[in-house]
């Protein structure tokens, strides 16, 4: 767990304080990172990256990760894990995407470098392209980890245009068909955006009381609720009604914890559809995944910490919307916004808190 203390302006890495609670020096990066071997079954067939001089991966290299091993608390060495329906495991999900291949591969290492039990960490990965498997091995020898493929068929039909082209891309909406392509066996995931960082153990967070909810994540019911919906749908009944009974506040879908077998019971991915289909004729919202989810579940969200998603730090540096952060402690970093971390460094225009993204990038710049 970090504690930040906020600045104003920019500032070099050197001048950013940060000081670790006890409870984080318990288990630092250097004691988690230790050699051990990934057990064969977790081994994905092997595919040849695109020789092609059209393939995007070619513009992408990254350096290998060091090795990583359970530090002593872990559970006992004599446990062999079995394969993805180990019940030991903790299943996190992230898409990759070419776009935003950089920041998942930062949050992947993020997660390693902070974790207790690194190897007990299983990561299932939504792609479209399945080339990516192979960049992913090639960087995280250890890594146990599955790639889905997603195909765009099954919501391309469903988008409409948002208010940022980006939010149109089919694999942001991957996630509401975590119930049909993650195994049966599978019965709860964390889901991460890919432009995050986690600086603290994420079994933490796994072990959310979710209680009679579904899904889990920070609740920010300051929040003007209303804009996230236009106004013909707050002036129609046969929409705002869908809120009756209910006190909704905002959630970023961005962190969620998920409760899989109570979401394939009742078919939630279905009631997310049907709000999709109604925003194609009706036009009920204007932004991308986001409303659906907010009409299906907020109201009726477990509350996480505000620590697991320090979101917004996206903003625009270019139009001075650097974004600082909330006060008290904080266990996940979370660029959500127009702006990212690995753009705004690369240009050479960062916002202070990037250069807490960039000790996890492992990007290898041509020269």
């Amino acid at each position: 767990m970090l504690w930040v203390m906020q600045f104003s302006g920019f500032f070099s890495a050197a001048m950013l304080m940060i000081v670790l609670s006890p409870s984080f020096q318990s288990f630092p990066p250097a004691e988690a990172i230790r050699s051990s071997h990934l057990h064969a079954y977790l081994r994905l067939p092997s595919y040849q990256v695109s020789s092609s001089p059209y393939s995007p991966l070619d513009r992408f290299s990254f350096r290998k990760a060091s090795e990583f091993g359970n530090a002593d608390k872990c559970r006992s060495t004599d446990h062999k894990i079995t394969g993805v329906c180990d019940p030991s495991l903790v299943h996190v999900a992230i898409t990759l995407d070419v776009e935003y291949l950089r920041g998942s591969i930062a949050a992947v290492h993020s997660i390693l470098q902070h974790s207790l039990c690194p190897e007990n960490v299983f990561f299932h990965f939504l792609v479209s392209d399945t080339d990516l498997e192979t960049l992913v091995r090639s960087t995280f020898p250890q890594l146990k980890f599955k790639a889905y493929y997603f195909d765009p068929a099954i919501v391309r039909n469903l988008i409409s245009s948002s208010v940022r082209q980006a939010l149109e891309q089919p694999l942001n909406y991957a996630r509401n068909y975590l119930a049909d392509l993650l195994e049966p066996c599978v019965r709860r995931v964390i889901y991460l955006d890919s432009d995050l960082v986690v600086v603290d153990d994420i079994a933490k967070l796994w072990s959310t009381n979710l209680g009679s909810r579904t899904i889990g994540a920070p609740e920010y019911c300051h929040a003007n609720f209303t804009k996230y919906f236009t106004g013909g749908f707050w002036s129609a009944e046969r929409f705002s009604g869908t809120f009756k009974g209910r006190k909704p506040c905002y959630f970023n879908t961005g962190v969620m914890v998920i409760d899989l077998v109570k979401w394939r019971r009742v078919g939630y991915t279905k009631r997310i559809e049907r709000w999709m289909e109604i925003q194609k004729t009706d036009r009920i919202y204007e932004l991308g995944s986001l409303p659906p989810f907010l009409l299906v579940f907020a109201g009726r969200v477990a509350p996480i910490e505000h620590r697991w998603n320090q979101h917004g730090l996206g903003g625009d540096n270019v139009r001075g919307s650097c974004r600082g952060l909330h006060p008290g402690p904080v266990s996940l970093l979370h660029w959500s916004g127009s702006g990212k971390p690995w753009d705004r460094l690369d240009s050479r225009r960062p916002c202070p808190l990037d250069a807490l993204w960039a000790p996890y990038d492992l990007y290898r710049h041509s020269h």
